[in-house]
Protein backbone atom coordinates (compact mmCIF):
# COMPACT_ATOMS: atom_id res chain seq x y z
CA UNK A 1 0.00 0.00 0.00
CA UNK A 2 3.04 2.26 0.99
CA UNK A 3 4.78 1.60 -2.60
CA UNK A 4 1.62 2.55 -4.24
CA UNK A 5 1.20 5.74 -2.93
CA UNK A 6 5.14 6.41 -3.65
CA UNK A 7 4.54 5.55 -7.18
CA UNK A 8 1.36 7.57 -7.42
CA UNK A 9 2.64 10.79 -6.02
CA UNK A 10 5.98 9.96 -7.69
CA UNK A 11 4.21 9.87 -10.91
CA UNK A 12 2.07 13.14 -10.07
CA UNK A 13 5.08 15.48 -9.32
CA UNK A 14 6.38 14.43 -12.75
CA UNK A 15 4.16 16.42 -14.05
CA UNK A 16 4.67 20.17 -14.32
CA UNK A 17 0.96 21.48 -13.06
CA UNK A 18 1.15 19.29 -9.64
CA UNK A 19 5.05 20.72 -9.53
CA UNK A 20 3.25 24.30 -9.18
CA UNK A 21 0.72 23.86 -6.52
CA UNK A 22 3.07 21.23 -4.29
CA UNK A 23 5.47 24.35 -4.42
CA UNK A 24 2.38 26.75 -3.61
CA UNK A 25 1.13 24.35 -0.64
CA UNK A 26 4.79 23.98 0.54
CA UNK A 27 5.52 28.13 0.27
CA UNK A 28 2.24 29.21 1.80
CA UNK A 29 1.90 26.51 4.20
CA UNK A 30 5.33 27.81 5.37
CA UNK A 31 3.37 31.35 5.52
CA UNK A 32 1.54 30.37 7.38
CA UNK A 33 2.76 28.33 9.91
CA UNK A 34 5.29 31.22 10.54
CA UNK A 35 2.59 33.85 11.26
CA UNK A 36 0.56 31.51 13.24
CA UNK A 37 3.13 30.76 16.11
CA UNK A 38 4.77 34.67 16.11
CA UNK A 39 1.02 35.54 16.97
CA UNK A 40 1.82 33.94 20.10
CA UNK A 41 3.72 36.81 21.50
CA UNK A 42 1.25 39.34 20.97
CA UNK A 43 -2.20 37.83 20.15
CA UNK A 44 -4.54 37.05 23.08
CA UNK A 45 -7.69 35.58 20.95
CA UNK A 46 -5.93 32.99 18.58
CA UNK A 47 -8.96 31.59 17.39
CA UNK A 48 -9.76 34.94 15.91
CA UNK A 49 -6.15 35.51 14.91
CA UNK A 50 -6.28 32.07 13.16
CA UNK A 51 -9.04 33.23 10.54
CA UNK A 52 -7.31 36.26 10.03
CA UNK A 53 -4.57 34.09 9.07
CA UNK A 54 -6.55 32.12 7.18
CA UNK A 55 -8.12 34.57 5.39
CA UNK A 56 -4.69 36.26 4.49
CA UNK A 57 -3.21 33.11 3.28
CA UNK A 58 -6.45 32.46 0.98
CA UNK A 59 -5.99 35.55 -0.55
CA UNK A 60 -2.23 35.57 -0.97
CA UNK A 61 -2.72 32.16 -2.98
CA UNK A 62 -5.26 33.46 -5.32
CA UNK A 63 -3.31 36.71 -5.71
CA UNK A 64 -0.01 34.40 -6.53
CA UNK A 65 -2.46 32.57 -8.77
CA UNK A 66 -3.11 35.83 -10.62
CA UNK A 67 0.36 36.90 -10.68
CA UNK A 68 1.65 33.69 -12.50
CA UNK A 69 -1.12 34.26 -15.01
CA UNK A 70 0.19 37.58 -15.68
CA UNK A 71 3.74 36.52 -15.81
CA UNK A 72 3.00 34.05 -18.21
CA UNK A 73 1.49 36.95 -20.52
CA UNK A 74 4.73 38.79 -20.01
CA UNK A 75 6.91 35.59 -20.56
CA UNK A 76 7.58 36.29 -24.71
CA UNK A 77 7.85 40.32 -24.02
CA UNK A 78 11.44 41.74 -24.75
CA UNK A 79 13.26 41.86 -21.33
CA UNK A 80 12.74 45.45 -20.25
CA UNK A 81 9.21 45.41 -20.82
CA UNK A 82 9.11 41.59 -18.92
CA UNK A 83 10.61 43.50 -16.40
CA UNK A 84 8.98 46.36 -15.45
CA UNK A 85 5.53 44.29 -16.24
CA UNK A 86 6.40 42.40 -13.39
CA UNK A 87 7.01 45.35 -11.12
CA UNK A 88 3.70 46.54 -12.23
CA UNK A 89 1.96 43.31 -11.64
CA UNK A 90 3.45 42.72 -7.86
CA UNK A 91 3.05 46.22 -6.83
CA UNK A 92 -0.58 45.98 -7.81
CA UNK A 93 -0.96 42.33 -5.92
CA UNK A 94 0.43 44.03 -2.58
CA UNK A 95 -1.20 46.33 -2.47
CA UNK A 96 -4.69 44.65 -2.63
CA UNK A 97 -3.53 42.11 -0.24
CA UNK A 98 -1.80 44.88 2.13
CA UNK A 99 -5.20 46.64 1.98
CA UNK A 100 -7.14 43.33 2.75
CA UNK A 101 -4.71 42.52 5.68
CA UNK A 102 -4.79 46.10 6.85
CA UNK A 103 -8.69 46.37 6.67
CA UNK A 104 -8.91 43.15 8.29
CA UNK A 105 -6.17 44.04 11.44
CA UNK A 106 -8.27 47.22 11.27
CA UNK A 107 -11.25 45.49 11.98
CA UNK A 108 -10.41 43.01 14.82
CA UNK A 109 -7.97 45.31 16.84
CA UNK A 110 -8.87 48.67 15.82
CA UNK A 111 -5.66 51.18 15.26
CA UNK A 112 -3.72 53.41 18.08
CA UNK A 113 -1.42 54.67 15.77
CA UNK A 114 -2.26 58.46 15.23
CA UNK A 115 -0.91 57.96 11.62
CA UNK A 116 -2.68 55.50 10.07
CA UNK A 117 -0.57 56.16 6.74
CA UNK A 118 2.66 54.83 8.15
CA UNK A 119 0.97 51.58 8.87
CA UNK A 120 -0.70 51.52 5.52
CA UNK A 121 2.71 52.19 4.09
CA UNK A 122 3.93 49.12 6.65
CA UNK A 123 1.75 46.49 5.25
CA UNK A 124 1.90 47.95 1.83
CA UNK A 125 5.80 47.00 2.11
CA UNK A 126 5.46 43.66 4.24
CA UNK A 127 3.34 42.77 1.62
CA UNK A 128 5.46 44.34 -1.99
CA UNK A 129 8.16 41.81 0.05
CA UNK A 130 6.78 38.89 0.38
CA UNK A 131 4.93 38.73 -3.31
CA UNK A 132 8.18 39.96 -4.77
CA UNK A 133 10.28 37.25 -2.96
CA UNK A 134 7.66 34.47 -4.28
CA UNK A 135 7.84 36.59 -7.88
CA UNK A 136 12.04 35.79 -7.37
CA UNK A 137 11.52 32.35 -6.90
CA UNK A 138 8.95 31.92 -9.31
CA UNK A 139 11.46 33.88 -12.27
CA UNK A 140 14.07 31.35 -10.96
CA UNK A 141 12.80 28.16 -11.45
CA UNK A 142 10.88 29.41 -14.72
CA UNK A 143 14.20 30.16 -16.29
CA UNK A 144 15.99 27.15 -14.62
CA UNK A 145 13.47 24.99 -16.60
CA UNK A 146 13.65 27.13 -19.29
CA UNK A 147 17.38 26.27 -19.10
CA UNK A 148 17.17 22.66 -18.79
CA UNK A 149 15.12 22.59 -22.27
CA UNK A 150 16.94 24.60 -24.52
CA UNK A 151 20.52 22.40 -22.90
CA UNK A 152 17.99 18.94 -23.70
CA UNK A 153 17.48 20.29 -27.48
CA UNK A 154 21.02 21.07 -27.44
CA UNK A 155 21.88 17.78 -26.66
CA UNK A 156 19.41 16.06 -29.00
CA UNK A 157 20.28 18.17 -32.23
CA UNK A 158 24.05 17.24 -30.91
CA UNK A 159 22.81 13.69 -30.65
CA UNK A 160 20.62 13.37 -33.93
CA UNK A 161 23.96 15.06 -36.11
CA UNK A 162 26.50 12.50 -33.86
CA UNK A 163 24.06 10.04 -35.54
CA UNK A 164 23.58 11.48 -38.73
CA UNK A 165 27.37 11.31 -38.75
CA UNK A 166 27.43 7.79 -37.53
CA UNK A 167 25.18 6.76 -40.51
CA UNK A 168 26.86 8.48 -43.29
CA UNK A 169 30.14 7.30 -42.53
CA UNK A 170 28.33 3.64 -41.85
CA UNK A 171 26.67 3.75 -45.20
CA UNK A 172 29.96 4.68 -47.45
CA UNK A 173 30.13 1.04 -48.78
CA UNK A 174 33.06 1.05 -50.83
CA UNK A 175 31.26 0.94 -55.06
CA UNK A 176 34.97 -0.77 -56.08
CA UNK A 177 33.47 -3.68 -54.10
CA UNK A 178 30.56 -4.04 -55.31
CA UNK A 179 31.69 -3.33 -59.07
CA UNK A 180 34.41 -5.79 -58.66
CA UNK A 181 31.83 -8.17 -57.43
CA UNK A 182 29.17 -7.68 -59.93
CA UNK A 183 32.23 -8.05 -62.45
CA UNK A 184 32.89 -11.70 -61.67
CA UNK A 185 29.55 -12.69 -61.34
CA UNK A 186 29.05 -11.77 -65.19
CA UNK A 187 32.30 -13.32 -65.93
CA UNK A 188 31.18 -16.75 -63.96
CA UNK A 189 28.22 -16.77 -65.81
CA UNK A 190 30.01 -16.47 -69.16
CA UNK A 191 32.14 -18.88 -68.34
CA UNK A 192 29.08 -20.65 -67.46
CA UNK A 193 29.47 -21.45 -63.94
CA UNK A 194 26.44 -20.30 -63.31
CA UNK A 195 26.37 -22.69 -59.94
CA UNK A 196 29.45 -20.31 -59.01
CA UNK A 197 27.71 -17.42 -60.07
CA UNK A 198 24.20 -18.21 -58.18
CA UNK A 199 26.42 -19.07 -55.23
CA UNK A 200 27.90 -15.59 -55.47
CA UNK A 201 24.61 -13.55 -55.82
CA UNK A 202 23.48 -15.00 -52.92
CA UNK A 203 25.93 -14.04 -50.24
CA UNK A 204 26.30 -10.76 -52.00
CA UNK A 205 22.60 -10.57 -50.95
CA UNK A 206 22.72 -11.45 -47.60
CA UNK A 207 25.92 -9.53 -47.25
CA UNK A 208 24.28 -6.25 -48.44
CA UNK A 209 21.09 -7.29 -46.27
CA UNK A 210 23.32 -7.50 -43.00
CA UNK A 211 25.10 -4.34 -43.85
CA UNK A 212 21.26 -2.31 -44.52
CA UNK A 213 19.36 -3.79 -41.93
CA UNK A 214 21.78 -3.32 -38.81
CA UNK A 215 21.64 -0.06 -37.26
CA UNK A 216 25.34 1.95 -37.08
CA UNK A 217 23.90 3.12 -33.66
CA UNK A 218 23.79 -0.31 -32.41
CA UNK A 219 26.63 -2.96 -31.55
CA UNK A 220 27.18 -6.17 -32.09
CA UNK A 221 29.17 -9.00 -30.86
CA UNK A 222 32.41 -9.63 -32.43
CA UNK A 223 30.78 -13.00 -33.27
CA UNK A 224 28.14 -11.76 -35.44
CA UNK A 225 30.97 -8.95 -36.55
CA UNK A 226 33.27 -11.78 -37.53
CA UNK A 227 30.39 -14.15 -39.50
CA UNK A 228 29.10 -11.02 -41.27
CA UNK A 229 32.75 -9.93 -42.50
CA UNK A 230 32.97 -14.12 -43.72
CA UNK A 231 30.15 -13.39 -46.13
CA UNK A 232 32.12 -10.85 -47.18
CA UNK A 233 35.34 -12.59 -47.76
CA UNK A 234 33.24 -15.85 -48.98
CA UNK A 235 32.54 -13.51 -52.21
CA UNK A 236 36.27 -11.87 -52.31
CA UNK A 237 37.89 -15.55 -52.07
CA UNK A 238 35.55 -16.77 -55.38
CA UNK A 239 37.21 -13.74 -57.47
CA UNK A 240 40.71 -14.65 -55.80
CA UNK A 241 40.09 -18.46 -55.94
CA UNK A 242 43.22 -19.77 -53.67
CA UNK A 243 44.84 -16.41 -53.78
CA UNK A 244 43.29 -15.39 -50.78
CA UNK A 245 43.86 -17.26 -47.59
CA UNK A 246 42.28 -15.92 -44.42
CA UNK A 247 43.30 -16.75 -40.54
CA UNK A 248 41.39 -15.88 -37.60
CA UNK A 249 42.41 -15.79 -33.95
CA UNK A 250 39.88 -14.56 -31.42
CA UNK A 251 40.91 -15.43 -27.74
CA UNK A 252 39.47 -15.97 -24.81
CA UNK A 253 36.51 -13.48 -24.17
CA UNK A 254 36.94 -11.61 -27.37
CA UNK A 255 34.04 -12.66 -29.52
CA UNK A 256 31.88 -11.42 -26.79
CA UNK A 257 32.85 -7.91 -27.01
CA UNK A 258 30.36 -5.44 -28.46
CA UNK A 259 32.18 -3.62 -31.53
CA UNK A 260 30.39 -1.09 -34.24
CA UNK A 261 29.39 -3.54 -36.72
CA UNK A 262 30.87 -3.67 -39.98
CA UNK A 263 34.07 -2.60 -38.13
CA UNK A 264 36.30 -4.81 -39.32
CA UNK A 265 35.04 -4.85 -43.16
CA UNK A 266 36.37 -1.67 -44.83
CA UNK A 267 39.98 -2.87 -42.91
CA UNK A 268 40.16 -6.17 -44.73
CA UNK A 269 38.67 -4.36 -47.81
CA UNK A 270 42.16 -2.32 -47.85
CA UNK A 271 44.11 -5.60 -46.51
CA UNK A 272 42.67 -7.11 -50.05
CA UNK A 273 43.17 -3.86 -52.45
CA UNK A 274 46.53 -2.83 -51.55
CA UNK A 275 48.03 -6.03 -50.37
CA UNK A 276 46.66 -9.16 -51.72
CA UNK A 277 46.07 -7.99 -54.96
CA UNK A 278 49.48 -6.89 -55.18
CA UNK A 279 51.17 -9.93 -54.90
CA UNK A 280 51.08 -12.65 -58.21
CA UNK A 281 50.40 -15.25 -55.61
CA UNK A 282 48.23 -13.80 -53.59
CA UNK A 283 48.62 -13.70 -49.51
CA UNK A 284 47.10 -14.17 -46.18
CA UNK A 285 44.53 -11.67 -44.34
CA UNK A 286 44.78 -12.08 -40.82
CA UNK A 287 42.17 -11.04 -37.78
CA UNK A 288 42.90 -11.39 -33.98
CA UNK A 289 41.64 -10.38 -31.04
CA UNK A 290 41.70 -10.75 -27.33
CA UNK A 291 41.05 -8.61 -24.43
CA UNK A 292 43.37 -6.89 -21.85
CA UNK A 293 43.09 -4.94 -18.80
CA UNK A 294 39.33 -3.77 -19.92
CA UNK A 295 39.97 -3.52 -23.75
CA UNK A 296 39.36 -5.52 -26.42
CA UNK A 297 42.91 -5.66 -29.24
CA UNK A 298 42.10 -5.79 -32.36
CA UNK A 299 44.43 -6.91 -35.37
CA UNK A 300 44.16 -6.48 -38.90
CA UNK A 301 46.56 -7.64 -40.97
CA UNK A 302 47.81 -8.97 -44.45
CA UNK A 303 51.12 -10.48 -46.23
CA UNK A 304 51.47 -7.68 -48.81
CA UNK A 305 53.98 -5.30 -49.95
CA UNK A 306 53.45 -3.15 -46.51
CA UNK A 307 54.42 0.95 -46.59
CA UNK A 308 56.62 3.32 -46.61
CA UNK A 309 57.35 5.68 -43.76
CA UNK A 310 55.96 8.51 -45.32
CA UNK A 311 52.95 6.80 -46.50
CA UNK A 312 52.39 5.88 -42.99
CA UNK A 313 52.62 9.40 -41.80
CA UNK A 314 50.22 10.40 -44.07
CA UNK A 315 47.83 7.61 -43.29
CA UNK A 316 48.43 8.15 -39.58
CA UNK A 317 47.36 11.88 -39.75
CA UNK A 318 43.90 10.70 -41.21
CA UNK A 319 44.84 13.01 -44.74
CA UNK A 320 45.81 11.27 -47.31
CA UNK A 321 43.60 9.21 -49.90
CA UNK A 322 43.36 5.95 -52.13
CA UNK A 323 44.74 3.27 -49.09
CA UNK A 324 43.27 5.49 -46.07
CA UNK A 325 39.93 5.94 -47.45
CA UNK A 326 38.60 2.99 -45.09
CA UNK A 327 40.80 3.40 -42.48
CA UNK A 328 39.81 7.06 -42.42
CA UNK A 329 36.19 6.02 -42.40
CA UNK A 330 36.97 3.58 -39.48
CA UNK A 331 38.94 5.87 -37.64
CA UNK A 332 36.05 8.41 -37.52
CA UNK A 333 33.44 6.34 -36.52
CA UNK A 334 35.47 5.16 -33.75
CA UNK A 335 36.23 8.78 -32.62
CA UNK A 336 32.47 9.47 -32.80
CA UNK A 337 31.55 6.48 -30.29
CA UNK A 338 34.39 6.36 -27.69
CA UNK A 339 35.88 9.71 -28.10
CA UNK A 340 39.78 9.86 -26.23
CA UNK A 341 38.84 5.84 -25.17
CA UNK A 342 39.87 4.79 -28.90
CA UNK A 343 43.46 4.07 -30.22
CA UNK A 344 44.03 3.20 -33.93
CA UNK A 345 47.81 2.49 -34.56
CA UNK A 346 49.56 1.43 -38.34
CA UNK A 347 52.43 -0.22 -38.95
CA UNK A 348 54.69 -2.49 -40.91
CA UNK A 349 55.14 -6.32 -40.02
CA UNK A 350 58.78 -7.02 -39.99
CA UNK A 351 57.96 -10.30 -41.94
CA UNK A 352 55.68 -8.22 -44.60
CA UNK A 353 52.54 -6.29 -44.74
CA UNK A 354 50.74 -4.15 -43.08
CA UNK A 355 49.30 -4.30 -39.60
CA UNK A 356 46.13 -1.89 -38.06
CA UNK A 357 45.70 -2.68 -34.00
CA UNK A 358 42.57 -1.09 -32.53
CA UNK A 359 41.58 -0.34 -28.89
CA UNK A 360 38.18 0.16 -27.74
CA UNK A 361 37.10 -0.51 -24.11
CA UNK A 362 35.94 -3.61 -23.51
CA UNK A 363 31.61 -4.15 -23.54
CA UNK A 364 29.57 -6.87 -23.22
CA UNK A 365 25.71 -7.28 -24.00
Amino acid sequence: MGNNAIQWLSERLSAQHWQYWALQLCGWGGYTLLTFVGSFFWVKDHWIHSGYIAVATTSGVLLSEGMRRGFQKLWDKPPAARLLGSLVVVALAALVWAAIKFGGSLWLYGSEDEHPAVLAIYWFSYSFLILMTWAALYYGIKYYKASLTQQEKALRAESMAHQAQLKMLRYQLNPHFLFNTLNAISTLILDSQGRTANDMVSRLSQFLRHSLDNDPMQKVTLAKEVEALMLYLDIEKVRFADRLGVNLDLEGESPRALVPSLLLQPLVENAIKYGISQREWGGEVSIKARTFAGELLLEVSDNGPGMSERELATLASRSGSGYGVGIRNTCERLRALYGDEQKVRFCNRAEGGLAVHIRIPYEQE
